[in-house]
């Protein structure tokens, strides 16, 4: 049998290689080995030892702290914020109840006693000059012969106190300082800015001659 040669033609078209163009997707890898920029190495030994800037805020950073801790105790506690003011010793003498203590002969200036609780508490003699008595409870309070020259009564609490022979030259009784029942003989009111209401209620019951400064309680307080 004669072998038939049969030739096919095929006319296959040949393929192009295929052609890859730059990915700009985040997610692609490079299809080289990374080698670190300079930058990054100097980033990075910064990181491990510290900037000079970081180092120098670390100093920084640590005074402010300390003086936070610093302020918070201060107003921890009324006791740390508060020490009385004046000559005596540490102890507070603002915003306590000091009721029936006894404060007879002491030197005083400029104490303060704002807002406290002085309910019987004795004064009888001390020198209170500039003290302040700022909204405090004098309920009953002996400040006979006391020298309360320049003192702060104002809004305190003076019902039935014994000011007998007591020097209150210039102190301040603005607002609604209460003499209710006070004992006034001989005390001086010179300069004493009173409400007309309360000179006329002392003036009812005014006598004496201070001692001290000589004057008539009936004329410091200005009596018809």
């Amino acid at each position: 049998m004669a072998a038939l040669n049969v030739s096919f033609s095929l006319k296959i078209p040949l393929l192009s290689p295929p052609q890859f163009q730059p990915s700009t997707s985040p997610l692609s890898a490079p299809l080289h080995p990374h080698h670190p920029e300079p930058q990054n190495l100097q980033f990075s030994e910064n990181q491990k030892h510290g900037s000079p800037l970081s180092n120098l805020g670390k100093p920084i950073a640590a005074a402010s702290l300390i003086a936070l801790l610093s302020a918070s105790l201060c107003f921890a506690h009324p006791a740390l914020a508060f020490k009385g003011g004046g000559p005596y010793g540490q102890e507070v003498t603002r915003g306590q109840d000091l009721s029936g203590k006894d404060f007879s002969g002491k030197t005083l200036i400029k104490q303060d006693f704002k807002t406290s609780i002085l309910r019987m508490a004795n004064f009888k003699g001390a020198k209170l000059v500039g003290a302040s008595f700022f909204d405090a409870d004098l309920t009953g309070a002996d400040l006979s012969d006391a020298d309360l020259r320049g003192a702060d009564l104002s809004l305190a609490n003076l019902t039935k106190a014994n000011l007998t022979n007591a020097n209150l030259e210039g102190a301040l009784a603005t607002g609604n300082t209460s003499f209710r029942g006070s004992i006034i003989t001989g005390a001086d009111f010179t300069d004493v800015p009173l409400r007309e209401d309360q000179r006329e209620y002392l003036c009812k019951f005014a006598d004496g001659v201070n001692p001290t400064t000589g004057n008539a309680t009936r004329d410091t307080l200005l009596c018809k």
